[in-house]
């Protein structure tokens, strides 16, 4: 009986000895990072014990998991709120998620950060919840499948694109988001979107209008032709990336199709790809936005309005594509083509 109890101090002595030397090693790269990232101007958040998190995540259940990526997303309950809490796999990627969410925390569509917990082999964060959750590929709720109107969609678009906005201009250099799918996006209570999950951002160096680097880490259906082919990351990668979701959005498609036995991009649907003429929106459109507007002239024209600014954005050429502060602009114009 003494052994076991000897051997049970030891292990709580050794497992505490592995959090202290993961918090030393986390935290200085953190602070590494948002010194030069923040410029001494850093937004404070408050650091969890790693037996708060064990807590909240039920020793990490996974009955409390919500979604899986390169991470692990669980539900918990933390200071007698519900939390959302991301456990990464890689280090990087947690300090630079947590690092870009920080600095987005003050805008009202990105998911704010409350804290993170340094004590784990990989960083956890903490953020505050989205009550309706996240959606699915083809741009529809995640819970029970739940189709959005309309009016709902614009409305998330157009305040996504503000987001994306913020997050290329708001800062001293352009951060590009570098993974816009439909994963990145929760919607709160009120059905407002909250951008998500910087884990692949990476912000333009001065003096630079790209960056290149020896490989992507986008998202297959999403990415950017210029960076998909040759590595070089802009602000117009997210420009693409927006066009897709765009698309998904008017559509209620799926960015990549593997259902009919071999693999179809949205983008490389025929039926988007009309060369003279212009693109007829009753083939286009989700069927059940054609019912919403039925016959309504304004909202038919506000549709093609919609699917002619999906498709500025995802042009293969670079150049071609429009800034995201333009495609906000349009989308608030698109927006009140139709009064309520």
């Amino acid at each position: 009986m003494a052994s076991k109890t000897l051997f049970s101090i030891i292990r709580r002595v050794k497992r505490k000895e592995e959090r202290k030397r993961s918090f030393l090693k986390n935290g200085s790269i953190l602070l590494k990072d948002l010194i030069a990232s923040c410029d001494g101007k850093s937004h404070p958040i408050r650091c969890y014990s790693a037996a708060e998190i064990i807590r909240a995540t039920n020793n990490f259940d996974p009955s409390c998991v919500i979604d899986r990526l390169c991470y692990d997303i669980y539900r918990g309950i933390l200071d007698d709120r519900t939390v959302i809490i991301k456990k990464h796999y890689v280090v990087d990627w947690a300090i630079r998620d947590i690092i870009i969410s920080m600095q987005m925390s003050t805008h009202k569509n990105s998911l704010k950060l409350l804290g993170c917990c340094l004590e784990f082999d990989t960083p956890a964060l903490v953020f505050e919840n989205a009550g309706k959750g996240g959606l699915n590929n083809d741009g529809s709720l995640a819970v029970d499948d739940e189709l959005l109107p309309w009016k709902t969609r614009l409305r998330i678009a157009k305040q996504l694109a503000n987001a994306l906005t913020y997050l290329h201009t708001a800062f001293p250099r352009p951060i590009v988001h570098r993974s816009i799918t439909s994963h990145c996006i929760l919607l709160d209570d009120d059905y407002v979107p909250k951008l998500f999950d910087f884990t692949f951002s990476i912000t333009i160096p001065p003096d630079q209008l790209y960056v290149q680097e020896n490989f992507s880490s986008g998202t297959h259906g999403y990415m950017d032709p210029t960076y998909q082919n040759y590595y070089i990351s802009s602000e117009k990668t997210d420009v693409y990336s927006f066009g897709v979701l765009l698309l998904i959005f008017l559509m209620r498609r799926k960015a990549v199709d593997r259902n009919s036995g071999h693999e179809e991009l949205l983008t490389k649907d025929p039926k988007l790809n009309v060369s003279d003429g212009q693109i007829q929106i009753e083939i286009i459109a989700d069927p059940k936005i054609l019912e919403e507007v039925g016959g309504d002239e304004q909202a038919q024209q506000q549709l093609q309005d919609f699917l002619a600014l999906a498709l500025l954005c995802i042009q293969e050429e670079t150049e071609a594509r429009p800034d995201m502060i333009d495609v906000a602009k349009e989308l608030v114009r698109i927006d009140k083509s139709i009064l309520p």
